[in-house]
């Protein structure tokens, strides 16, 4: 076995490292990097590459990028060891009377192959994150790590950080010391096409919006549509009571060529959205959710964390099994919060929750699999796709999760007679210590007791059966405490339509039981659906409907048709280099999500979506 790695110790690191990254390198996509790392001579030191990574929940840190390690002492070079073991680690024995290690090497990043990870630089913008581009000494809690970092970006690029620069000078921009943990929750979008935005002139913090963009003209925002991004602000204040950044930077990119993305950070959030998000605004309202959703974990997830994930460095493991407060909760106020600040209209929000309830009433995997177990599944499945995502269940803490805050949203207001509500929940617990910046952990017990002091319930148990238990039917009774119920009509609702469109898929799950995406290929089946059952998988391509090539809009016309003349739907497929036939019994028709008014409970629901004043 390789010598022991030492662990974390809440104990200062003697000096300050500095990390100066050239991003210069567009064509190729390469980061140089060169970083002084303070040490003490004749001693041993191990430097540490990011692993568990924040806001993926997993150990997706790409020490497989790192090419051309080179150290130096002085000004000789000094042999690395990779740990055997743990592979994100290198031993290095620093030779006597060395002060610092001089260490280079490039971050390879991802060209644009489909299984070479994610794009962060093209030729108009990229995504420097910190984790990406640093090694740092092991035994030491990050935070009592400090590092000034410095950067080159092409020539006339501009940037947007949560750090605060401290000059430029040659090109180069210096940023002022912070510590190691701030640097990685401090990510950067630079580009050749930047617009900023303030957010809340005159408030108590600034909050700006930075846009980049793969052209100039994708830039132009309409008045109307900078002011819905103002009222986030606003009503996210009106939520919370408070904030805990000492400014707060939205990155925006709109693009199709850089890597998508949606990450949170304490003062600032990794946002990619389509090209055409300004400029073609009624085509990507399923999109605008992923700014709300992300700036509320700055509330929920960073400021307040589950104690589980709160770990003294980036290489000791995670645990998960709070996602479902998390991200659950933070998806809830995702939608809530792009409703109330106009970035979605209300039918756009009832429409989105309707195709939610819709999923999860079809994920069979609830059969087998809790909503607890998927908190596993960022280590277990790596965000590896997934054949058979409706029985395997994936992250459904997410979405499902929705669907348990509102649940819990409307029985709080059903027993306080619509007095409290979960607004009042956020506010008590995510919203302690105005301006405090320190995380603060929570436990299970500690949701439990807040809820209870907002509404007096049997919440522990109300929690663990929703979390616990199985299938079949997704909990709805949200759905109906709040005046509304799930339908299915052969119309599909305008929000639908549209987010079909920009994927460039046609959903038909819940009719025939599978999806059609690129090159006429299935990208989903239901796993016991129509499809399924005739035997159909992922991958397969269709190649005709009835005799006639594949079209989507013939497609639907045959499952129509199928209504009412009783006649089976015969596809021609094609699956590697076999062709076959294969009829699918089904005559129920198109059948599309929707929220329906129903019954005498107030409208909840419509309460829930409205502007707070």
């Amino acid at each position: 076995m390789p010598k022991p790695i030492p662990a974390p110790k809440d104990t200062p690191y003697s000096g300050i490292i500095r990390l100066n990254v050239d991003a210069t390198d567009l064509e190729r996509h390469i980061f140089t990097v060169q970083e002084t790392i303070p040490v003490r001579g004749g001693e041993s030191i191990v430097l540490l590459y990011p692993q568990w990574l924040p806001g993926n929940h997993s150990p997706t840190g790409r020490v497989d990028k790192i090419a051309g390690l080179i150290l130096h002492a002085n000004g000789a070079r000094v042999e690395w060891v990779r740990d055997v073991v743990d592979v994100f680690a290198f031993h290095v024995d620093v030779p006597a009377g060395a002060t610092t290690l001089e260490v280079n090497f490039q971050f390879t990043s991802a060209v644009g192959d489909a299984n070479d990870g994610r794009v962060v630089m093209t030729p108009e913008m990229l995504n420097l994150q910190w984790n990406s581009v640093a090694l740092y000494p092991a035994g030491y809690f990050s935070r009592q790590i400090m590092v000034e970092a410095s950067v080159r970006l092409p020539q006339g690029w501009e940037f947007a950080t949560a750090l605060e620069a401290a000059g430029n000078t040659d090109g180069v921009t210096t940023f002022k010391p912070v510590p190691f943990d701030t640097l990685v929750d401090s990510p950067m979008f630079a580009g050749r096409h930047f617009k900023r935005v303030d957010l809340d002139p005159g408030g108590p913090t600034p909050v700006h919006l930075n846009i980049v963009a793969d052209r100039a003209d994708l830039l132009d925002a309409k008045p109307e549509q900078i002011e819905a991004h103002r009222s986030l602000v606003q009503q996210a204040y009106k939520l919370y009571g408070s904030h805990h950044y000492g400014h707060y930077e939205f990155l925006l990119a709109l693009t199709d060529q850089m890597g998508g993305i949606g990450l949170e950070h304490h003062q600032s959030s990794e946002n990619g959205v389509p090209p055409t998000y300004f400029t073609e605004w009624d085509k990507n309202a399923d999109t605008r959710d992923l700014l709300p959703h992300e700036y509320t974990h700055s509330w929920n997830g960073k400021f307040r964390r589950p104690a589980d994930l709160y770990t003294p460095n980036f290489n000791v493991p995670m645990r998960d099994s709070l996602l479902w407060v998390y991200e659950g909760q933070t998806q809830y106020w995702g939608y809530v919060l792009a409703a109330r600040s106009g970035l979605i209209s209300k039918q756009q929000a009832l429409d989105a929750i309707a195709a939610t309830a819709a999923m999860y009433d079809h994920r069979v995997g609830r059969e087998w699999k809790t909503l607890q177990d998927t908190t596993n599944d960022p280590i277990a499945a790596m965000r590896r796709p997934l054949p058979w995502r409706s029985w395997e269940r994936s992250e459904d803490y997410y979405s499902e999760g929705e669907l348990v805050w509102l649940d819990a949203d409307t029985l709080i207001r059903e027993k306080s007679g619509d007095q409290k509500s979960l607004d009042d929940f956020a506010h008590l617990f995510f919203g302690i210590g105005n301006g405090r910046f320190a995380a603060v952990t929570y436990e299970f017990e500690d949701v439990v007791k807040a809820l209870n002091a907002v509404q007096p319930y049997d919440w522990a148990t109300f929690l663990r059966a929703r979390l616990d238990s199985h299938g079949p039917g997704a909990p709805l009774d949200g759905l109906a405490r709040g005046g509304y119920k799930l339908i299915y009509t052969d119309t599909p609702s305008e929000f639908w339509k549209s987010s079909e469109a920009r994927r460039k898929m046609t959903d038909l799950t819940y009719s025939v039981g599978f999806a059609v995406g690129a090159e006429s290929r299935l990208n989903d089946v239901l796993w016991g659906g129509p499809a399924y059952k005739s035997g159909l998988t992922i991958g397969t391509q269709l190649i005709a409907v009835n005799g006639i090539a594949f079209d989507p809009d013939g497609l639907k016309r045959v499952i129509k048709e199928s209504k009412s003349d009783g006649a089976p739907i015969e596809l021609l497929v094609k699956n590697g280099n076999r062709f076959r036939t294969v009829k699918i019994d089904y005559h129920d028709g198109l059948r599309y999500p929707h929220l329906e008014r129903e019954g005498t409970a107030p409208a909840r629901l419509d309460q829930i979506l409205t502007p707070r004043i």
